[in-house]
């Protein structure tokens, strides 16, 4: 009896790490199409081993993410949206302001698979209650593998929200202080490498 009385305590004394989705969506062969799919390339860059956020190119969606967005506690989704402003503004909208910008008249195609999957994730009562969309205004949607300048220079702005959004979640591990350390180290090259143009 003693070693099944040890296994229980063990596993009663393990801790889940919340685990967090990042989830970029967008077509990177249209130019500033691609700048959700841009920024998660940029994020994993400088985080590439986080034991507890799950990278996913999301495309241009499907319902099997589904599943990833009903597993996670957090999630923060990187995606080109319509948000009236100038090129390269970037903006997050948490929790309940994330669905009212979903839910607004006029949503891209992106915008509506969100919100179906959010649907779902509602019917199973599994919606992740700490959820985020950071976009990204786009200047200019046509053929094209790189995003433009005013959408490129919105990338690094794209992360460091999210790393402000990750520091809340788990204050114990991210920071901007130690993103900026992680960009300063982090060699263009490997940046280049990793798919994002800088």
């Amino acid at each position: 009896h003693c070693p099944k009385i040890r296994i229980r305590i063990i596993e009663q004394s393990i801790v889940k790490i919340p685990n967090t989705l990042i989830l970029g969506i967008g077509n990177t062969l249209l130019t500033d199409e691609g700048a959700g799919i841009h920024a998660l390339s940029l994020l994993q860059s400088y985080h590439p081993d986080a034991p507890n956020l799950t990278y996913i190119d999301g495309g241009t969606l499907s319902f099997t993410l589904a599943a990833y967005i009903e597993d996670c506690d957090n999630l923060i989704v990187f995606d080109a949206a319509e948000l009236k402003a100038p090129a390269g503004t970037v903006k997050t909208m948490a929790g309940a302001k994330m669905d009212a910008f979903l839910g607004a008249a006029r949503r891209s195609p992106h915008e509506v698979g969100l919100l179906d999957l959010f649907d779902i994730a509602r019917l199973t009562e599994a919606l992740p209650a700490n959820r985020a969309l950071i976009g990204i205004q786009p200047d200019i949607i046509d053929w094209g593998m790189s995003p433009t300048p005013a959408v490129e220079r919105a990338l690094p702005v794209a992360v460091e929200q999210a790393v402000e959004l990750l520091s809340t979640w788990y204050p114990a591990e991210y920071s901007t202080a130690r993103l900026h350390r992680a960009m300063a180290k982090t060699d263009k090259s490997d940046v280049q490498a990793a798919g994002v143009t800088l």
